[in-house]
């Protein structure tokens, strides 16, 4: 056999457990808070997963691929040597691989951007030296590192910052729920629309004005907005079995403000009235904290357990829109490099521009489902239960922060952390609730080992470079 056909054959297993590990660690994230709310078993998040990050990465893939090719490091320095890059492309893929296989291992959910970038750099810095490197694409791809956590976690904290104010504080959480449904479920099949139609469909030769794809993503919103009115009009309310003992939910809230008010009365008295107000904040603040752990608030409540069953079809919706935005972002990560080393191959030389194919596109998105199916539960754990307690509510925020974010980056060409996101998003909800609600050791954990995967990455990438230089030179 050619040494051309062999190292076809090698860049291509080695993408696709690249691709597996992404599955395996990425969209394990991405499913991780539909699971961790009990909105979706394993097997139902891996069948969507399996449908709507293979179209993700089937229809919009392309637009970051062509970054992971040739944005990173100067390609024109291996002119000379076509062949140090292909091997170059392949350490970076195999060590970044083994890297997220051993993070999936412990259940770190590590950015598999993060590593792929690292592992590049580190093999483009290692031969070409420091000049190799394109700064200015680097340096745009870290802002979006820091600027996509904060974006998405901004988002979900306002979303369920409103669905506090307008559901869970109601005085009639299901009613609140019921007018408010349609409107969200119009905005949610709204973004997705525009997300896909605006210049998501080039890869099929569809090419869709951004004029166009907004009144086409009304268009769908006033639709569902209808049909979701009508469905929720007519269907009748829930009715589940409660303890007359347990107090209702909104005389907790009611307490909660009495508690505000009477601390800002305190503050602005002295003697015997202070003393007084304190005795009677003292006494509040004692009611209040033993009606909380009796009733367990929002757990426990037929209107809240009404309300989470209602959120649990929303976030399905959401986890499909994250799905879709992780396999169109995340997939350039393992066929980026590998389509830039087949170009090579096939011409002998390094060419300025190479399109992505889509059977190359289609191969990494079974890998990522694939990988999600057969190792992605212990990342799900880490995501979905350890770092704050998710329900449908929680969930929906944090998935449609996270989902916006991506698909943003995606079509500026920017592969962002996915990771970065769904971790921001799910901290974003928690602050909503307040710190405590927040496992801050778990948190340190996640943290750690995205420090430690860039270099960590690099220097696996390196290591690998060699291992297959002695190989086949």
């Amino acid at each position: 056999m050619e040494l051309e056909s062999i190292l076809r054959i090698v860049v291509l297993a080695i993408g696709f457990y690249m691709a597996w590990n992404i599955g395996a660690n990425d969209v394990s994230n991405a499913m991780g808070t539909s699971v961790g709310s009990g909105a979706l078993t394993i097997r139902r998040a891996v069948l969507l997963a399996a449908i709507f990050e293979f179209s993700g990465a089937f229809l919009v893939g392309s637009n970051v691929s062509e970054t992971m090719q040739r944005g990173l490091i100067d390609t024109s320095l291996f002119l000379t040597d076509p062949t140090t890059l292909i091997l170059g492309m392949c350490g970076a893929l195999l060590g970044t691989g083994v890297w997220l296989q051993i993070a999936s291992y412990f259940g770190w959910p590590v950015s598999t951007t993060h590593a792929i970038v690292g592992s590049i750099l580190g093999f483009g810095a290692l031969v070409g030296g420091v000049d190799a490197i394109r700064w200015g694409e680097v340096s745009s791809i870290a802002i979006s590192w820091v600027v996509s956590p904060l974006a998405s976690g901004i988002i979900s904290y306002l979303i369920f910052s409103v669905l506090q104010r307008k559901i869970l504080y109601a005085m009639s959480p299901v009613d609140a729920t019921r007018r408010l449904m349609p409107l969200l479920m119009a905005i949610v099949f709204g973004t997705f629309t525009l997300s896909l139609v605006f210049n998501g469909l080039e890869n099929l030769k569809l090419n869709v004005s951004f004029p166009a794809a907004l009144g086409l993503s009304f268009l769908v919103a006033a639709i569902v907005l209808l049909l979701a009115f009508l469905y929720f009009r007519k269907k009748a309310p829930e009715q589940v079995a409660c303890n007359i003992n347990t107090p209702p939910p909104h005389a907790l809230i009611s307490l909660n403000k009495a508690t505000k008010h009477l601390q800002r009365v305190q503050v602005s008295t002295y003697n015997n009235t202070h003393d007084k107000v304190e005795k009677i904040l003292q006494q509040v603040e004692a009611l209040s904290a033993t009606i909380r752990q009796e009733s367990r608030f929002d757990a426990r409540t037929s209107d809240f357990q009404i309300v989470e069953k209602m959120f649990v079809w929303l976030q399905v919706l959401s986890a499909c829109f994250v799905a879709f935005a992780h396999g169109a972002n995340d997939v350039a990560n393992a066929v980026g490099p590998v389509a830039a080393v087949l170009d090579i191959i096939k011409n002998g030389a390094i060419s300025e521009t190479s399109i992505v194919p889509l059977w190359l596109l289609g191969l990494g998105g079974i890998g990522i489902v694939v990988g999600l199916a057969t190792w992605g539960w212990r990342v799900i754990e880490t995501v979905g239960k350890k770092i704050t307690e998710l329900t449908p509510t929680r969930g929906f925020c944090a998935e449609f922060g996270a989902a916006t974010t991506i698909l943003l980056a995606s079509k500026l060409g920017l592969p962002i952390s996915t990771t970065h996101c769904l971790v921001g998003a799910v901290l974003g909800v928690g602050l909503a609730r307040g710190i405590r609600a927040i496992n801050l050791n778990i948190l340190k954990e996640i943290v750690l080992s995205w420090v430690i995967t860039l270099p960590t990455s690099a220097l696996m990438s390196i290591l690998f470079y060699y291992v297959l230089k002695t190989i086949f030179l």
